[in-house]
């Protein structure tokens, strides 16, 4: 079944299958290949395909099979030492520590068999002359497993005093474990502080950062250090996604998600991995996935969301209250058993805290589409008795009162609190009246009528004004339902008699403006309307002007009048608001917007901020037009700052991320990722993921790119691409969200992944008039299918950009394709012949475009392309030579590569300053070329003459430094005279 014949198939096919994801599968082929290893009676093949299965076992769901290839093994090890070769033996030696590990993880191993098994480590450690750090480590970990705290101090203190030697854990594993203790004895910092290095890249390993990401996550939620969490988990889950072996980190990314009020992100986690439920392979992994289950699940209850349904164990549907009673009653069944065996209650009470926590953030934002558990609480009404009665419901006329007269939010909440409360009371006109008009209110365009049946009821009560106000607002809502003259004709006959009225004192300033405000609004619909289909200017100028008369009556009147009346006081940032909308159509923005800011500043100075934002909306919108970036940004962080909670979510999000497209395009990446990341979030509050949400994760995805944060770039641009469409968001967005995520792909390593995104942005690019972005993208694909190595396709990707490059009368990028394209060759079955003919074929394509060259600055950028051109064909031609080729050949190849040396020096040359770095890089190589042809006098004057060209160079400067150092080894070699 497995066709392999001799010990080299073998090795081969346990390189593939390392190679291959965790799972059953590859655990499977290991045990072929242990099959196949047997028939071949090699006692040292038998020994390496054991080893190998015990690999693929520990990194995977099925650890509890690791012990019988161990046990084997060591038998090997004790019957025959000297089949081991010297790998053989020390990874003997290595896998102690994972067997050790592994029964402390199995509860059906008795403690006593895992204290034998840690001497029996000690003993073998020792007679093999090894340190016994690896053992007091191993110690440390059994009393922190069964809580002795003495006596994990105690080998922890010997972890670290014991030497580091070849068995000890890598540097990141040995941090992550320390961090750990740290964090158990409630030292979050110095935990966070321990694993710096890991996290910054310093050390790391198969399974780190992986898991100090993980583990960090509840610290940095501790401590506050919310955007650090937020950048660890994004991440951290993209490490161990597909890792099955990392059920334990995987569980620590769904309980950050129950921690900081992302449930619906805890499920979408829960259904990647539905293997997780059941994997009875690593039984302590199994009862942590299960506690922060049990957690997420009883955080969807206390949200009203028991019945919701949530992906769970195979076999039947689940509820949310479902699987919390299971995976509660799972996880603590399997701390009862670890408990049994260690004679303690610590892994019990570790369960049941971990089970028992309390969210640490209400709602973090992670940038990643998703939606709420539940929908966000309304706001409250305000607070009051709910039965009839007098008092109860004189106290809530009260209160809708107040909120009504200072115009506080929520004041028709309060009046429809009042209209609950007076059911079957007896209420006066007036009360009547008020309670009527506010209803009307919350009717919109539909209550038009009940403004007629108030204005009855004012009158009833003796307040014609407040009748005739209440008229003139009925007016305005026909006008908003496209009755503009009707109401203009029916407001006029008001204005008139409330003027009269006013003169003779018959009412107030208050409602003689209530019906002027009416009044001007509705003339302003008839701006509004004659702008619909025309430029701004091209309302007519009657139109402009009877609106604008209206509007100057307003304010007239309540200039004098205003004082400490709050409303009066926004009739006149209204009616300025007003005069700034009539500028902008007439035509003088600057005069709009210095209007608008006036209106904005009424509203705070009377203690109105939320009716300020959409004035100070208007004066960003201004600003942009106007190409004033600060005035724009001014005006959104005003926006921002008064709205506060009383702004939509949809309105916070559009601010939020205007915000940050000014920002951005200033340079303030991290500010600008901050406000982006804000944007995400409401938009996922408003219900617009996939339109609004999905343009807001671009944008932020391309700033964390800006700030070099591939990871968490990539996961918010892949989670917006698929809500991404050419319809909505325009095929530009679809386009740069996938070159993006090539870009992330490509500097985390994922060159597979990174080459087919930038091939399906080339594919929409091809489409384009203009050709630049998809010879780019073509030429970037390349580069990724050639670190993939993936060579026939890349050299159809480059030779595909090289046409693009040479229809667009791009040479550079021309000769830089059939340079990679020779490269390529060389690696390929074209080998060096293939290689040289298509480098010789780059110099041509430069020589001949720097001949036709005319602008100054373009020959010069030739010309240094040509010295590189000539630089690379040298390496390609040293390279091309196979060590174990004849004397004559290989000298032939390096006498070739030395002629491009020099040709590379001569362009050099000729560029002056700006070429000297190129030039003495030329100069090295061949001066390494002299020494490889046997000629050290000519290297050492090779190496002396870059000395010389840096003589005057700072120390600080990097490549003299660079070069002085590499010439120096080069006059170094024992067979280099020395000068002189």
């Amino acid at each position: 079944m497995t066709g392999i014949t001799d010990f080299d198939q073998l090795r081969r096919a346990m390189a593939e299958n390392s190679d291959q994801p965790e799972g059953p599968a590859r655990n499977a082929r290991a045990e072929e290949l242990l099959a196949a290893a047997e028939k071949l009676s090699v006692p040292l093949a038998v020994i390496e395909a054991l080893g190998h299965q015990l690999k693929v076992y520990n990194y995977s769901s099925e650890k509890d099979r690791m012990f019988v290839p161990f046990a084997r093994l060591l038998r090997m090890w004790d019957e025959r030492p000297e089949d081991f070769d010297e790998y053989e033996t020390h990874s003997l030696h290595w896998v102690f520590k994972w067997v050790s590990a592994g029964m402390l993880d199995q509860p059906h191993i008795p403690l006593a068999s895992v204290e034998k098994w840690l001497g029996e480590m000690e003993h073998r450690y020792r007679l093999a002359g090894h340190s016994e750090r690896a053992v007091r480590s191993a110690e440390f970990s059994v009393a922190a497993h069964v809580g002795d705290r003495d006596r994990a101090e105690r080998a922890y203190a010997a972890w670290l005093a014991a030497d580091r030697d070849r068995m000890a854990d890598c540097h990141a594993c040995e941090l992550h474990g320390q961090g750990a203790w740290q964090v158990e004895c409630g030292r979050d910092a110095q935990a966070l502080e321990l694993w710096r290095p890991v996290l910054e890249g310093e050390y790391g390993c198969a399974h780190e950062p992986h898991t100090v990401l993980a583990s960090s996550l509840r610290p940095l939620l501790r401590l506050g250090r919310l955007e650090e969490a937020r950048a660890h988990h994004l991440r951290g889950f993209r490490l161990v996604r597909a890792m099955e072996s990392m059920r334990g980190a995987y569980a620590a990314h769904v309980e950050f998600c129950a921690l900081t009020g992302n449930e619906a992100r805890g499920l979408e986690l829960l259904a990647e991995r539905p293997a997780y439920f059941t994997d009875t392979g690593h039984p302590r992994s199994g009862m942590e996935y299960l506690a922060v289950v049990a957690l997420l699940m009883d955080r969807l209850g206390e949200l009203g969301l028991g019945g919701q349904r949530v992906p769970g164990p195979a076999g039947r549907t689940w509820t949310a209250a479902e699987l919390a009673a299971h995976a509660r009653a799972e996880a603590l069944e399997l701390a009862g058993r670890f408990d049994r065996r260690n004679g303690t209650a610590h892994i019990g009470d570790r369960v049941r805290a971990r089970m028992a926590q309390r969210p640490l953030v209400e709602r973090l934002p992670l940038g990643v589409r998703t939606v709420r558990s539940a929908p966000p609480a309304p706001v409250a009404a305000p607070a009051g008795p709910q039965k009839s009665g007098a008092p109860g419901l004189a106290a809530l006329l009260a209160e809708a009162r107040r909120l009504s007269d200072t115009l506080q939010p929520h004041a028709l909440e309060a009046w429809a609190a009042v209209a609950r409360a007076a059911e079957g009371a007896e209420l006066d006109a007036r009360d009547r009246a008020e309670l009527a008009e506010h209803e009307a209110m919350s009717q919109g365009p539909e209550g038009a009528g009940l403004f007629e049946r108030a204005a009855g009821l004012y009158a009833e009560a003796g307040d014609p004004g407040e009748a005739l106000a209440a008229r003139a607002r009925g007016a305005y809502v026909r006008a908003l339902a496209g009755e503009v003259d009707a109401a203009a004709a029916a407001v006029a006959g008001l204005y008139d008699e409330v003027l009269a009225l006013y003169a003779g004192q018959g009412t107030g300033a208050r409602q003689t403006a209530a019906v002027l405000m009416s009044r001007a609004r509705i003339l302003m619909r008839r701006v509004y309307e004659g702008a619909e289909d025309t430029a701004p200017g091209m309302v007519s100028p009657g139109v402009l002007a009877e609106a604008e008369q209206a509007v100057r009556e307003v304010l007239a009147l309540v200039r004098g009048h205003a004082g400490g009346d709050v409303r009066l006081t926004a009739r006149g940032a209204e009616a300025r608001g007003m005069l700034a909308t009539l500028a902008e159509r007439g035509g003088d923005p600057v005069r709009a917007a210095e209007l608008y800011q006036r209106a904005a500043t009424d509203y705070v100075a009377a203690g109105l901020p939320w009716f300020a934002v959409e004035y100070e909306v208007q004066v960003a919108a201004l600003s942009h037009r106007l190409g004033d970036p600060a005035g724009t940004e001014r005006a959104l962080r005003a926006a921002l700052e008064h709205g506060g909670p009383h702004v939509e979510p949809t309105g916070r999000a559009q601010l939020h991320l205007q915000l940050a497209e000014v920002l951005g395009a200033r340079g303030e990446a991290g500010e600008a990722a901050e406000h982006a990341l804000e944007a995400a979030h409401w938009a996922d509050e408003a219900g617009e993921s996939g339109t609004l949400g999905a343009w807001a994760r671009h944008q932020l995805g391309g700033l964390l790119l800006r700030r070099g944060r591939y990871a968490e770039a990539a996961e918010v641009l892949e989670s917006a691409l698929p809500d991404l469409s050419a319809e909505t968001h325009g095929d530009g967005a679809v386009v740069q969200a996938q070159w993006w995520l090539g870009d992330c792909l490509s500097e985390l390593g994922e060159h597979r992944a990174a080459a087919e995104r930038r091939l399906q942005a080339a594919e929409i690019a091809r489409h384009w008039p203009e050709q630049q972005d998809h010879a780019t993208l073509a030429h970037l694909a390349a580069e990724s299918l050639s670190n993939a190595g993936l060579l026939e396709e890349a050299e159809r990707a480059y030779a595909r950009a090289g046409d693009l490059w040479r229809a667009l009368g791009n040479p550079q990028f021309l000769v830089r394709s059939l340079r990679a394209r020779a490269w390529l060759a060389l690696r390929g079955e074209d080998g060096a012949e293939g290689g040289r003919e298509l480098m010789a074929r780059a110099v041509r394509a430069c020589e001949e475009a720097l001949e036709a060259a005319g602008d100054p600055m373009a020959r010069d950028q030739l010309a240094a392309e040509l010295g590189h051109t000539h630089r690379q064909f040298g390496d390609l031609l040293a390279r091309s030579v196979a060590e174990e080729a004849e004397d004559e050949v290989i000298q032939g190849a390096f006498e070739a590569a030395l002629v491009q040396m020099d040709r590379a020096v001569a362009v050099f040359v000729s560029l002056g300053a700006d070429g000297l770095d190129s030039r003495t890089g030329a100069q090295l190589a061949a001066a390494w070329l002299e020494t490889d042809l046997g000629r050290p006098a000519e290297a050492a004057a090779r190496a002396r003459a870059v000395l010389t060209a840096y003589e005057d160079s700072p120390e600080d400067d990097e490549p003299a430094r660079s070069r002085r150092t590499e010439a120096r080894q080069i006059l170094a070699l024992p067979e280099v005279p020395s000068e002189g």
